[in-house]
């Protein structure tokens, strides 16, 4: 089994995938962001580093796919930590929705995404972390990393509208959307057991 968790920034899906790796001994694939080379210069100047990064990003995640594609012939299930359909449909759209990626640029992105995908196998179960801005704002101050004290709200705000459009139209497979505004399932082992029954119905029927 493949679950992905999706969601916004400061959603909390590194901190879900690790618990629920740890729920079902999967495996775990964690978005790379301590040693991305591109991420602080990104937030101090949008322009100058959006499509470095997001190239960047695109290439992780197919390797991490194809990683994915391996461990699971083993019989081994992984829970990943977002999707490569993110970073098309998400960054790098709202990235040249907003002007901070060119046209030349966007389409030379969509170009290596659409050649990528193909190869791609989509999860069992998407698993979509709904946070209001309140949330996400929270838990990025909470976690404190330097490179993030530079968004914008109204950049989390785009993306929380652009990840509402994809997750309406998503057709690749089972898809759960939770609400965690008002769930804890750091502190409270209540709302993190809701999560996990939530997706033991969604792939296996029961609770």
């Amino acid at each position: 089994m493949h679950i992905a968790i999706v969601g916004n920034i400061g959603a909390g899906k590194t901190t879900l995938a690790n618990k629920l790796a740890h729920h079902f001994n999967w495996e775990v694939f964690l978005e790379d962001v301590d040693h991305n080379p591109y991420l602080k210069d990104f937030y101090d100047d949008m322009p100058r580093w959006a499509f470095h990064l997001q190239v960047y990003f695109l290439n992780s995640r197919f390797q991490q796919t194809q990683r994915i594609k391996e461990l699971q012939k083993t019989g081994k299930g992984v829970i990943q930590d977002r999707t490569i359909y993110e970073d098309a449909h998400i960054f790098a759209a709202n990235l040249h929705q907003s002007g901070l990626m060119s046209e030349r640029d966007y389409q030379n992105y969509l170009s290596l995404f659409n050649s990528m995908i193909s190869m791609v196998n989509p999860p069992d179960l998407l698993l979509y972390l709904r946070a209001d801005l309140p949330k996400l704002v929270q838990q990025i101050e909470k976690r404190n990393r330097d490179y993030e004290n530079n968004i914008k709200i109204d950049y989390l705000k785009h993306l929380n509208e652009h990840y509402e459009e994809w997750i309406q139209g998503y057709d690749h497979g089972k898809l759960l959307i939770v609400d965690v505004n008002n769930l804890d399932y750091v502190n409270n082992p209540e709302d993190l057991s809701v999560i996990i029954e939530m997706i033991n119905s969604k792939l296996f029927g029961f609770f």
